[in-house]
């Protein structure tokens, strides 16, 4: 066979295009060994080759080479050749396949869920003297069609009523396939939508007439025109959505906690409203130390594991045993009927009866053909994941630094422990596969409703996981990740997690972070990046720090005196201003009445009112160990954070890596040593803290952070959307925008510095509005919060006339529903307990308990469960359909 690949590519001087495809001929897939092609004209690039007449289908895709030994590739699915019937000669066009501009619609959002289509064609067959159109059309609705229609008799004569339907068999891609005798070239022609049904037509594409120009060689030859992307006239889509952690769901078949299986009635509660999306926080294994402190969502143990505890334990079987059985259907129902989640009891019975039906029902399971394939599909996380959890129990602690000779990972002295504890390691890929085969079920029933998931992929592993055990040249073990001061927590934020080694992460091509992605993309749709500002730079706190003030951006470019003094006029002293200032005049601000005994137990006076910490004491890590172990007392408090406060006292934090060099400290200006300033050092120091944090790295981070976030982005067809709240570089919004992920907005945390609150009519199209996150309470606490914050809001964003209520009544919860269904966003998605605030009958009485988490608190425990079952929710259809009705309104 004949195949002649062209591309129209109007390439730069010293580019060469190149083709490889999973064929001998183009290389076998190897990149190195691609096939170059021969310019012909201005920008046609051309390549003729002959494969065997036994050749089937295979991918290809093409690249462009520069002498400076870059690469450019094309975005996207490769391209397909398919093998016609008894065609010996194929004639190939194909266009270049950068990013599109509606890319969003190109996700699995809306080729496997919105506009899914379940009953496809069966693909057309090239044949001798075939002309065939292909052309990619993903925001087709799976009660619509694509049709061609043109000035050509055969193609309707412009008449939509005699277009013709194309083939969907590779959607998101359609096409169609003529016989060249039948057509007359060259034609112009169109693409329609029309109804699948009625054939009624629905739109017209925009743009000028397409025409099709390129004559066939030979009349015999098979002619395929690819890479086309339907043009859209309609309006933009736009959906609505719910948000709930998996823990929170409560039905009647519940042990306790929301599991995997009640999203099922989450998805009908979607279906029946009118809600496109569901989106949980992360569902990971968070397990440690077997209790309440576990409850932390965001501190896996795995980034690949699901959590025991959302499985659904009736569909692993009963138990033989009626009693043991009783037992556990007793102990559901108390569980079940508790007002919040009990995390320890919780899970040690489900434990417990998972192993026991374990022992009941594990033989038959370890001999199923699946339950084989999944293990052998998933032993690069598995096997040392089920280690780790076994080893954890063993020794007591999740810190494998404490696991003897198993403290340092080593592949074959794992697989011989794997080897010599077979069943403990079973029963972890018997409970692994069971929520995998769960999770999967309840996310194929989400596609089939046309509901799609969106998960949280978090920004930090924990130092005590699996991953950092297994791979620790992957991440900086000797910091903590964190962030920094803002409206949640005055004194930053330390998450404790390990930061990345980005460097070491690149040499694989970034294959940890992929593989996690592409495991993530087996049970999602969509996906939130929490703090995205984490790919531009993570805020890193030192291992020796409790607070996140102490912490710096890396990357970063600190200062060197010689710039502070040249280019802000500003002379560093080392002595005084990077190391604690601590002067007599103020003690008394931070120990009361103690302070005498501070000075004598804490400080040692070095002359002139200056104080310094004594050794044992200089660091906020030592200075919280040591009153771990005193009283706990209100002094002790006092004390303890009086201490932790002098710490912070710096004016500017020497970089850990490049000595000499200077970061300003965050907040420095509410300090003593910035008070201690002259006027004019503060204006200068206020000059290269503004420059420092909102100016200086705006190209430095754009480039960290288009260097790591395309090859994530693009290893899954999940739609992208980001946590990109907090200090936000100027950089941020033009990576987001040239990658088209997603913002987050919400109206009571403006991005514009100069605002008091959102404006939801100017929130850009590719982004997410929400009335409230999980770290923040609903709309009805939010607004008893602050008076003057409300009255504001009253007032100038719901033009409410008069003192605003003292409550959040259900017609102020339904307006700021509304105004946020209302906005340009391409996704609403609120909160149940805010789209339940706009019922009066329905909503919670008081609406602190409705808080999921408290972000200043590291040891929050997250418990939080609707006080009603979804079923109750179902079945309350006067409020389903007020919001149903709602939402359509608006165009969603």
């Amino acid at each position: 066979m004949k195949l002649n690949f062209n591309i129209d590519y109007r390439t730069n001087w010293g580019e060469s295009v190149y083709i490889v495809g999973h064929t001998p001929e183009l290389g076998d897939g190897d990149e190195s060994r691609a096939v170059k092609l021969e310019l012909d004209g201005v920008g046609l690039w051309s390549l003729s080759i002959d494969v065997a007449d036994e050749t089937r289908d295979f991918d290809y895709r093409y690249i462009v080479r520069r002498d400076d030994g870059s690469t450019r590739y094309e975005w996207g699915r490769p391209h397909r050749f398919v093998v016609g019937c008894d065609v010996k000669s194929y004639e190939i066009y194909d266009r270049w396949q950068d990013q599109p501009y509606d890319k969003p619609y190109y996700s699995s959002v809306f080729v496997d869920c919105i506009n899914r289509r379940d009953d496809r064609d069966e693909s057309q067959s090239l044949y001798p003297g075939s002309v065939t159109l292909r052309v990619d059309a993903p925001m087709v609705g799976s009660d619509e069609v694509l049709a061609l229609c043109g000035d050509d008799e055969a193609i309707g004569e412009w008449n939509p009523e005699n277009a013709l339907v194309m083939n969907d068999s590779n959607f998101p891609e359609w096409s169609i396939t003529l016989p060249n005798k039948e057509i007359h070239l060259p034609f112009r022609y169109k693409f329609v939508i029309l109804d699948k049904t009625t054939r009624k037509l629905l739109a017209w594409e925009n743009g000028d007439n397409r025409v099709m120009n390129i004559i066939p060689e030979h009349k015999s030859s098979a002619l395929v025109v690819g890479g086309m992307r339907f043009i859209n006239s309609r309006p933009a889509w736009r959906g609505a959505g719910v948000a709930i952690p998996v823990f929170s769901v409560r039905s009647d078949d519940d042990f306790g906690v929301g599991d995997f299986f009640d999203l099922k009635k989450m998805v009908d509660w979607a279906v029946v409203t009118g809600q496109k999306f569901l989106q949980i926080l992360p569902i990971n294994d968070t397990t440690m130390t077997h209790t309440w402190t576990d409850s932390y969502p965001y501190n896996a143990n795995s980034t690949f594991a699901l959590h025991p505890m959302f499985m659904r334990l009736s569909e692993l079987g009963r138990l033989n045993d009626e009693n043991r059985q009783k037992y556990y259907d007793d102990l559901a129902v108390e569980l079940n009927a508790l007002p919040t989640v009990d995390y320890e009891r919780v899970n040690n019975a489900k434990n417990e009866f998972m192993r026991e039906i374990f022992r009941q029902e594990g033989a038959k399971t370890l001999e199923l053909p699946e339950f084989k394939a999944f293990v052998e599909a998933n032993a690069y996380w598995l096997t040392p994941y089920a280690a780790f959890c076994v080893l954890r129990d063993m020794n007591g602690t999740p810190e494998f630094g404490k696991w003897g000779e198993y403290a340092v990972y080593d592949e074959a002295k794992v697989s011989k422990f794997v080897d010599e504890h077979a069943d403990d390691i079973n029963f972890v890929y018997y409970v692994q596969y069971h929520l995998d085969r769960q999770m999967r079920a309840v996310h194929e029933y989400a596609g089939k409703h046309g509901v799609a998931f969106k998960g949280d992929i978090p920004i930090g592993i924990s130092r005590d996981s699996a991953d950092a055990w297994i791979s620790p040249r992957l991440f900086n073990m000797d910091c903590q990740a964190g962030a920094p001061p803002d409206d949640f927590s005055v004194l930053g934020q330390n998450w404790g997690f390990p930061t990345y080694n980005w460097e070491e992460m690149n040499k694989d091509g970034f294959a940890w972070w992929k593989a996690r992605f592409r495991k993530m993309a087996e049970y999602f749709d969509a996906y939130r990046i929490d703090h995205v500002l984490g790919f531009f730079r993570i805020w890193q706190i030192p291992m020796d720090a409790i607070h996140g003030l102490l912490g710096i951006f890396n990357p970063a470019l600190p200062y060197t005196p010689d710039e502070l003094r040249h280019n802000y006029d500003f002379w560093l002293d080392v002595d005084l201003q990077t190391t604690p200032f601590i002067m007599d005049y103020f003690l008394y601000d931070f120990f009361g009445e103690y302070t005498d005994e501070a000075k004598r137990r804490f400080l040692i006076d070095v002359g002139y009112g200056r104080y310094k910490l004594r050794p044992e004491f200089d660091t906020q890590r030592k200075i919280a160990n040591y009153f771990a172990t005193e009283e706990k007392c209100e002094k002790n408090d006092k004390l303890c954070n009086a201490l932790l406060g002098l710490v912070d006292e710096v004016l500017f934090i020497e970089d850990p890596y490049e000595k000499g060099k200077y970061h300003p400290r965050i907040s420095a200006q509410f300090t003593y040593i910035y008070r201690s300033l002259t006027d004019y050092e503060r204006w200068c120091f206020n000059r290269l803290y503004n420059d420092f944090y909102y100016h200086r790295h705006n190209d430095f981070w754009y480039g960290k952070a288009m260097w790591k976030l395309p090859p994530l982005i693009d290893s899954t067809s999940m739609l992208t959307c980001a946590e990109d709240l907090g200090m936000i570089p100027d950089c941020v919004p033009a990576v987001m925008n040239a990658l088209q992920m997603l913002s987050l907005e919400i109206q009571r945390m403006p991005k514009d510095p100069k605002a008091e609150f959102g404006n939801t009519w100017t929130y850009p199209y590719l982004s997410v509005c929400t009335t409230s996150t999980h770290d923040m309470g609903g709309i009805r606490q939010w607004w008893e919060e602050n008076r003057d914050v409300t009255q504001h809001f009253y007032n100038n964003m719901l033009h409410e006339q008069g003192p605003a209520p003292h409550y959040a009544e259900p017609w102020i919860c339904d307006k700021i529903v509304t105004l946020n269904l209302q906005s340009p966003s391409m996704l609403a998605i609120f909160p149940l307990q805010d789209w339940l605030s706009i019922d009066g009958n329905l909503r919670r009485n008081d609406p602190r308990e409705e808080l999921i988490n408290i972000p200043a608190n590291p040891r929050h425990y997250w418990r939080y469960r609707m006080h009603m079952t979804v079923e109750e929710l179902l079945d309350a259809q006067l409020y389903n359909d007020y919001v149903h009705s709602k939402i359509k309104s608006v165009g969603r």
